[in-house]
C-alpha cells in the first residue's frame, strides 16, 4: 500500500447534505439558502471540502465534492451558512519531478476565500515533503490543519449609502504612499484600539490631515492577507511591508480592530476616505505567493495544482522559475490563473470600491514564456475589461527576470513608476556632473519614454522616495545604508542610493549642515511637485520622517517604520507647511500638470513655444549647453498660452518660470524679458520658504539664486491678471500653517 496516500480522517460528528452545485462562481458563495463551493484544479483526482468548528480548531467533516466540470470541482451545501469555517484537501499525484505536489495531508486555503481566520504557525507539518530530510522528493504524512489558518464563508452585504468614488482626474492626482498600520500606530490623539487599523486610517483626525496636505489618492502597501516568512519569525522579525500574499481576495485581519470584521472595516475605511474625496489605491502582489520554491510550505496553490499556478522550468518542472527573487512566479499564461487575478482585481474594484492598483513587479504580469509582451494575456485582459479599464492602473515596471526593465514599455492606459525620475533628481541635487539634459527630460514627464501611442504625461509616476529605500530625510542625511537591524549584516537593501549626507553621517547639530539639508528637502519636493507627470509623495517625507538610515525596512514592524507624530519638531512642521504650499500651487496652475507632452517646438498658430529653456544670462539654451557637464543652473519657461485645453479656467493661461541651481554657490540669474505690460512675480524660493505673498520682481536686475535652490515665478499683467494673482495668493496662503498635525507632547 502506498503510505503517501494515508491520511487521518476526523471523527465524523455530522454528515452534511451535499448537491452537485455549480462550477461558477469560483470560491464559496452564499446565495441566501446555502453555499456553493467551487475550486479549480486540472490535475487533481479528488477534492475534499473540510469543515471546522467555529474556533477553526476541530475538523468536523470531510465532504468529497461530487462534481467536476471544466476542470472545476464543485458542490452545494444547503445547510451551510455565512460563518462556516472551511479548507480543502486535494488528492492527486505527488510527483515533484513532473511538477505535481498533491498531498491530502495538507489543509489548503481556497484561492477565492473572502476571509481568512487564524494565523499560520510555522512547523514541519505545513511542508508537503519531510522538512527534516531537506529533500523535496520525500512525502510528509503529518496533518497540517492544526497549524493552518482557515477560510470563512461571508455574507457580502454592506450598506454603502450614498458613497461614490472621487474619480480624481489624472492631471490632478497626487499619490500618497503609506502603510495602514504604520501611519496611525503612534497617533496618540486616537483611541488605542484604533491605532494601526483600517478604522484609524479613516478617523476624522487622520482624514483631516490628508485633506489639509492636499494629496488626492492614498496608496496603501499590501492589504491582501499575507504571512510572516519563517526565517523572519525565527529572528523575531515580521513581514511589515506585506509582500508575501497568500490570499488575493481577503483583507488582512491584522489591520482590523476586530479581526472577525476585517471585511466590513475595510469597506468602512474606503467609504470614509471617499466621503473626504480621497481615492484608495492598493499595492497588489500577483507576481508570487508566500509558498516559496520547491522547499517552501504547502499552503494553497502548490497543493491545489502546482503545475498550473506556477511557472516551472520547462525541462525540470521540479524547480520554479524565479523572476521575482522570492522563490516562485505566478503563471499568468494559464487561463484559470489569469482568471483568478482578474477576478480578484474586479472584486476589489466592484465589491470593495477601491479606485486603482499599483502592481508590484508588474513586468512579470506581462511576461509570457517568450518574454515580456505588452500584448500579453494579462495586459490585454485589463485593457478590454470595462471595470479594470476604468480604474487607475500603475505598474512597477521592472523585475529581475529576462528583459525585466520595462519603464515606458507598458501599453496605453497604464501609468508607471519612473525610477529614472527618482535617480536623476537625486543626482542633480547632489551635484553630479552632466545631469542637465537628463533632468530636462524628467521634468517634462519623460517624453522620451512615454510620448507614444497617445499616452499622456500622467503615465509617468514621479517620485523621490518610496517605501523601498531611503526616506527623503535620510536621503540628505546618510551616504551609506544602515540596515543592521534586519539581521543580514547590512548586506540587504540597495547600495546605489544617490544620497549625500552633506558632511556628517546621520543626525548633526551643525547649523550649516542642517540648513542645507532642509533646503535640499525643499528642492526635491518642489522638483517633484512642479514636474509634469503624476507625483507620488512618501508618507512622512512632508515633515522629514527618518528610518535612521535603514533603506530596507521590510521586516521592521516597530518605531523604525511607524510614523513618529510626536517627534515632529518645528522644522518638520515648517516643511509640512511648505509641502502644502507646493501642492496648492500645482493644483492652482494647470501649466504644471499639462495633459500634453512639452516639446519646445514653436507653435506658429499661437505664436508661442510651450517650453523654453534659458541660461542664467537670460538667453535660450542650445545643444552646446546641454552637452556641457558643468551646466548646473538653468530655467524653463512654461507658456500657459500653449496649453491644449480649450476650456479657460482661472489662471489656466499663466506662464511660469522654474529655475534650478545645483551649484554650491549662488548664481546671478537674469530673468527673460517679459512681454510689454507684464512682470515676473516670485512664488517660491526654496532658500526663503516663509514667502507668503507673490513678490514683484523688477526686470533688469538679476536675481541672486542661492546655491542649491529652486525658484518658481509667475508672469502677471501689470494691470488685470486678477485670476492669476488670486490663484497665487491662495496657494501661498495654504502654506502659512501646516496641515492639521497632532499637538506636540
Amino acid at each position: 500500500m502506498d503510505t503517501r496516500l494515508e491520511i487521518s480522517a476526523p471523527q465524523i460528528v455530522r454528515k452534511s447534505r451535499v448537491r452537485e452545485g455549480s462550477p461558477f462562481p469560483l470560491g464559496a458563495t452564499w446565495d441566501g439558502l446555502g453555499v456553493n463551493f467551487a475550486i479549480f484544479s486540472a490535475h487533481a483526482t479528488k477534492v475534499e471540502l473540510c469543515l471546522f468548528d467555529d474556533a477553526g480548531e476541530t475538523e468536523l467533516e470531510r465532504i468529497e465534492l461530487p462534481e467536476y466540470t471544466d476542470e472545476v470541482w464543485h458542490g452545494y451545501l444547503p445547510d451551510a451558512r455565512p460563518g462556516t469555517i472551511y479548507g480543502y484537501r486535494v488528492h492527486g499525484p505527488y510527483e515533484p519531478e513532473a511538477g505535481h505536489r498533491f498531498n491530502p495531508n495538507k489543509l489548503l486555503l481556497d484561492p477565492y476565500a473572502r476571509t481568512i481566520v487564524g494565523e499560520l504557525q510555522w512547523g514541519p507539518e505545513i511542508f508537503g515533503y519531510q522538512l527534516e530530510s531537506g529533500d523535496d522528493l520525500t512525502f510528509d504524512t503529518r496533518d497540517s490543519a492544526p497549524l493552518m489558518p482557515k477560510c470563512r464563508v461571508i455574507d457580502p452585504a454592506f450598506s454603502w449609502g450614498r458613497e461614490r468614488s472621487p474619480a480624481v482626474p489624472w492631471d490632478r492626482t497626487i499619490f500618497y504612499e503609506t502603510h495602514v498600520k504604520g501611519f496611525t500606530k503612534l497617533r496618540t490623539d486616537l483611541p488605542e484600539e484604533m491605532r494601526g487599523t483600517y478604522a484609524g486610517l479613516a478617523a476624522p483626525e487622520v482624514v483631516a490631515y490628508l485633506r489639509g496636505l492636499g494629496v488626492t489618492s492614498v496608496e496603501l502597501l499590501p492589504v491582501h492577507t499575507f504571512v510572516n516568512d519563517g526565517p523572519l519569525v525565527d529572528k523575531g522579525l515580521t513581514n511589515y511591508w506585506g509582500y508575501n500574499t497568500i490570499s488575493f481576495f481577503s483583507p488582512a485581519r491584522r489591520y482590523a480592530r476586530n479581526p472577525a470584521f476585517a471585511f466590513s472595516e475595510f469597506k468602512e475605511m474606503v467609504a470614509r476616505l471617499h466621503d473626504a474625496n480621497l481615492e484608495v489605491i492598493l499595492d497588489v502582489v500577483y507576481n508570487h505567493t508566500a509558498e516559496g520554491n520547491e522547499r517552501g510550505p504547502t499552503l494553497s496553490f502548490k497543493g491545489i495544482d502546482n503545475a498550473s499556478y506556477y511557472r516551472l522550468l520547462p525541462d525540470q518542472p521540479r524547480y520554479y522559475i524565479n523572476d521575482t527573487g522570492t522563490g516562485n512566479t505566478v503563471n499568468l499564461s494559464h487561463p484559470r490563473v489569469l482568471q483568478l487575478v482578474t477576478d480578484s482585481l474586479r472584486y476589489w474594484a466592484t465589491e470593495m470600491h477601491v479606485d486603482g492598483f499599483r502592481f508590484d513587479l508588474a513586468t512579470i504580469l506581462g511576461r509570457e514564456p517568450h518574454g515580456f509582451d505588452e500584448g500579453g494575456g494579462f495586459l490585454d485582459s485589463c485593457r478590454q475589461d470595462p471595470v479594470l479599464a476604468s480604474v487607475k492602473l500603475i505598474a512597477e515596471p521592472w523585475d529581475i527576470g529576462p528583459g525585466g526593465y520595462q519603464v515606458g514599455g507598458f501599453p496605453p492606459g497604464w501609468a508607471e513608476w519612473n525610477d529614472r525620475f527618482r535617480d536623476t533628481v537625486r543626482a542633480f541635487w547632489k551635484g553630479d556632473e552632466g545631469m542637465a539634459a537628463e533632468l530636462a527630460a524628467r521634468l517634462t514627464a519623460s517624453g522620451d519614454k512615454f510620448n507614444k501611442r497617445g499616452r499622456k504625461p500622467w503615465a509617468s509616476v514621479n517620485f523621490i522616495a518610496a517605501h523601498d529605500g531611503f526616506t527623503l530625510n535620510d536621503l540628505v542625511s546618510y551616504n551609506e545604508k544602515h540596515n543592521m537591524a534586519n539581521g543580514e549584516d547590512n548586506r540587504d537593501g540597495h547600495s546605489h542610493n544617490l544620497s549625500w549626507n552633506h558632511g556628517v553621517e546621520g543626525p548633526t547639530d551643525d547649523p550649516e549642515i542642517q540648513a542645507l539639508r532642509e533646503r535640499q528637502k525643499r528642492n526635491m519636493l518642489a522638483t517633484l511637485l512642479f514636474s509634469q507627470g503624476t507625483p507620488m509623495v512618501l508618507a512622512g517625507d512632508e515633515f522629514g520622517r527618518t528610518q535612521q538610515g535603514n533603506n530596507n525596512t521590510y521586516c521592521q514592524d516597530n518605531e523604525l517604520n511607524w510614523v513618529d507624530w510626536a517627534g515632529i519638531d518645528e522644522g518638520g512642521r515648517a516643511l509640512a507647511a511648505f509641502t502644502r504650499k507646493l501642492i496648492a500651487l500645482r493644483q492652482a496652475f494647470p501649466v504644471l500638470r499639462r495633459n500634453r507632452f512639452l516639446t519646445g517646438a514653436y507653435n506658429e498658430e499661437l505664436g508661442v513655444k510651450d517650453a523654453t529653456w534659458v541660461l542664467p544670462d537670460g538667453t535660450e539654451m542650445d545643444s552646446e549647453h546641454w552637452g556641457d557637464a558643468n551646466t548646473r543652473c538653468f530655467g524653463i519657461v512654461l507658456d500657459g498660452r500653449a496649453q491644449a485645453s480649450g476650456i479657460r479656467r482661472p489662471a489656466s493661461d499663466a506662464t511660469l518660470l522654474m529655475v534650478l541651481n545645483s551649484h554650491h554657490e549662488a548664481v546671478e540669474f537674469s530673468l527673460p524679458e517679459p512681454p510689454a505690460g507684464q512682470r515676473w512675480q516670485l512664488l517660491i524660493d526654496t532658500n526663503r520658504p516663509e514667502l507668503e505673498e507673490p513678490e514683484p520682481f523688477e526686470f533688469g536686475h538679476p536675481y541672486i539664486v542661492t546655491g542649491r535652490s529652486l525658484l518658481l515665478l509667475v508672469l502677471r499683467p501689470e494691470r488685470g491678471g486678477g485670476a492669476i494673482l488670486t490663484a497665487a495668493r491662495t496657494a501661498l496662503l495654504a502654506g502659512t500653517a501646516p496641515p492639521p498635525l497632532p499637538a506636540a507632547e
